[in-house]
């Protein structure tokens, strides 16, 4: 059907909000029809990304049956429309659940609106399990929050991850261990190689309680973080370098938080020397243009070039300002061929 322009006549819509300058108004009223108000907003606002996504889809599906170009039309019009590819993609994935969920015959068509945007979208990504049940709550007219999503999930990820000894499932199941507890420390030992998983399954298993849960989940993080910075390390890409056995050190002198902050500091270092080395070549060639490309005739532009020399050249003038008593940093930038270093192999991964 070919809308007509009074068919394309959005409905308005209208909140009633509270008067700030209405004195006996209570505080906790005021926010409570102002938090009502934004619910609304959200579960409009969640309709109208939806039939985006889903117009959206109709034109790239389009494109790709009889379009030119391999999708050029769909990146044009999304051009026309100031519409990243991102973006694009993002609402196209949630008319997709949506279309899911409702054609799956979980979710109603009218039940949408029992949603929060924020809440739909992590339902979506939640679980079949945890789907059927926030489903069936939005189906009886209940409103869908961020929070109860949360909840659930936690609460199945608690009670059925295969990545938890059998002693923290049955006691998460019987309400002796908070979900909200043992839901992060599924995530972080998922991130984990599976001998770390195990190693800390075992130390769960002798003592299935909350402290030793807060514990190992603070043990995978250092592991996970630490094993992740230290791939991302050059310094540390050396044959004679074993970072696994280094944590396990770590680990028993009870250190991990230390290396994991000690190996992340120089991940950053050596990202911030790879963008000073960018800046420096850029500043290098540009100031030697703007030196060629001016003359004797401009000494104030000439002047300008010259206070710039503590920067672009090989030697580094940096001052550190007055809080550091006037202090001044000198580095000295030298490029090395390969062959002028003993370069450490990479890491093949496993």
């Amino acid at each position: 059907m070919v809308a007509t322009p009074a068919s394309l006549e959005a409905p308005t819509l209208h909140l009633d909000l509270p008067d700030p300058e209405q004195d006996d108004l209570s505080t906790l009223e005021f926010h409570a029809r102002l938090e009502q108000a934004w619910e609304l907003c959200d579960r409009f606002d969640l309709q109208t990304e939806i039939w985006r996504g889903r117009i959206l889809a109709a034109v790239r599906d389009r494109e790709k049956r009889g379009g030119e170009g391999r999708g050029a039309g769909f990146l044009q019009w999304l051009r026309e429309r100031e519409i990243s590819k991102t973006r694009a993609y993002s609402l196209i994935q949630l008319a997709e659940s949506a279309n899911s969920l409702v054609g799956d015959g979980l979710l109603e068509e009218t039940s949408v609106n029992n949603f929060s945007k924020r809440a739909f979208v992590e339902t979506a990504q939640a679980d079949p399990e945890v789907q059927q049940m926030i489903s069936e709550a939005a189906n009886e007219g209940q409103q869908i929050t961020r929070k109860q999503v949360r909840r659930l999930t936690d609460e199945f990820t608690a009670a059925t991850s295969p990545l938890l000894p059998d002693e923290i499932r049955e006691r998460t199941q019987q309400n002796l261990l908070p979900p909200k507890a043992v839901a992060p420390l599924v995530r972080e030992l998922a991130r984990l190689p599976e001998p770390q998983q195990e190693d800390l399954r075992r130390v769960l298993k002798e003592e299935p309680e909350l402290d030793r849960i807060k514990d190992v989940t603070a043990t995978a993080r250092w592991l996970s973080k630490a094993a992740e910075a230290g791939m991302a390390v050059r310094a540390l890409q050396h044959e004679s370098i074993d970072l696994e056995k280094a944590m396990q050190e770590a680990t028993r002198l009870d250190m991990l938080g230390l290396v994991a902050d000690v190996v992340g500091q120089a991940q950053q270092l050596e990202q911030a020397v790879l963008k000073l080395h960018t800046s420096w070549r850029r500043l290098g060639g540009l100031h030697e243009r703007l030196w060629l490309e001016s003359g004797s005739s401009t000494p104030y532009l000439r002047s300008l070039l010259q206070g710039l020399e503590t920067l672009s050249g090989s030697n580094l003038r940096v001052s550190l300002g007055e809080l550091a008593g006037g202090k001044r940093l000198r580095l000295q930038l030298v490029e090395e061929g390969a062959d002028q270093l003993e370069a450490p192999p990479l890491q093949q991964a496993a």
